[in-house]
């Protein structure tokens, strides 16, 4: 990906440079870079604050809790998870929080523990990529935070629609993955 914005950025300086605005194309990247460092500043207050409580969940204990309360519907979903279940549920809970950053670390170990090791995705690895990427959202604190960088009057107006939204893709990615399972056994 590094190639790509490189060849971009070198694309854009040549274009300036043969149009002969030099000075613009200065103007230009001092902007972009001086927004991508606010923008980044913004973000950083609204994730720094979502993992820290994440954190203190886990200290607490609530995170356990949540994986054995979330071990029978996984069951349902993902049969024969075992001892994946824990990071699932660790995913599905910080993708439900908006905290999709803090959801990758939990993803990763639980495909790692899902793996069966024959080089194949499992029935229960392809529910779980479905169900991490179509994840119930119930307070997407990057589009807030985005929407407040910007300057939204109402940023929290998308939590609602978000959600409802979520649900349905996570119903569709469910039944999906159901049926083609039986389809293709």
């Amino acid at each position: 990906m590094a190639w790509v914005f490189g060849i971009m950025t070198a694309a854009g300086l040549l274009i300036f440079m043969i149009n002969g605005d030099g000075s613009g194309a200065l103007e230009a990247l001092v902007k972009g870079c001086d927004g991508a460092v606010s923008l980044t500043v913004t973000l950083a207050g609204a994730y720094i604050l979502w993992s820290g409580l994440m954190r203190i969940a886990e200290k607490a204990g609530l995170i356990e809790k949540l994986a054995k309360r979330m071990q029978k519907p996984l069951s349902f979903l993902m049969p024969g998870c075992g001892d994946a279940a824990a990071p699932v549920a660790l995913n599905l809970a910080a993708n439900f929080f908006g905290l999709g950053a803090a959801a990758t670390p939990f993803g990763i170990e639980a495909m790692q523990r899902l793996d069966r090791g024959d080089g194949r995705a499992s029935n229960n690895m392809v529910m779980f990529i479905a169900l991490n990427s179509s994840a119930i959202e119930l307070l997407p604190t990057g589009v807030i935070a985005l929407r407040t960088a910007c300057g939204s009057a109402a940023p929290y107006d998308i939590v609602l629609p978000t959600f409802l939204a979520s649900i349905a893709a996570a119903a569709a990615a469910v039944l999906s993955c159901k049926l083609l399972e039986r389809v293709f056994k």
